[in-house]
């Protein structure tokens, strides 16, 4: 199907999904919408780049790792970031934070949901045990 825009609500017993189609044809589940939300994840192991494509990062620190976060694409976009692995502090620095410079994950299970806000940059809508600079 190509594009298409809709006037009114759409519905659907059975949820949506957001795919990806390669060029061979592969088809790559990026999101689905049902009764849940739920997207891809990101494995991030050691310090680089959060990516904006995958709605999870969950971060695997490997010392004192260095996390960057480009800003966001559309406003009301939402990044979840995961500590999994603490081998050292995983420091995140956002281009664009409306809350501070950095958010440091340093024990697993700490977390941080951001929201992207095109007028302020991301926006810290919660976070568990990080800490916030």
């Amino acid at each position: 199907m190509a594009n298409t825009t809709f006037s009114g609500p759409v519905r659907s017993e059975n949820g949506f999904e957001s795919i990806t189609k390669s060029a061979t044809g592969a088809i790559t589940t990026n999101a689905t919408y049902g009764a849940t939300i739920t997207g891809s994840v990101q494995s991030l192991s050691g310090a680089g780049a959060v990516d904006l494509t995958n709605l999870v990062t969950e971060v695997t620190s490997t010392g004192a790792n260095a996390l960057t976060l480009a800003d966001g694409t559309t406003s009301g976009q939402i990044k979840i970031i995961n500590m999994i692995v603490d081998a050292g502090d995983a420091t995140l620095t956002p281009v664009t934070f409306a809350n501070g410079t950095t958010i440091t994950f340093d024990a697993v299970g700490e977390s941080a949901t951001l929201v992207w806000n095109s007028t302020v940059g991301w926006i810290a809508s919660s976070t568990q045990g990080a800490t916030i600079a």
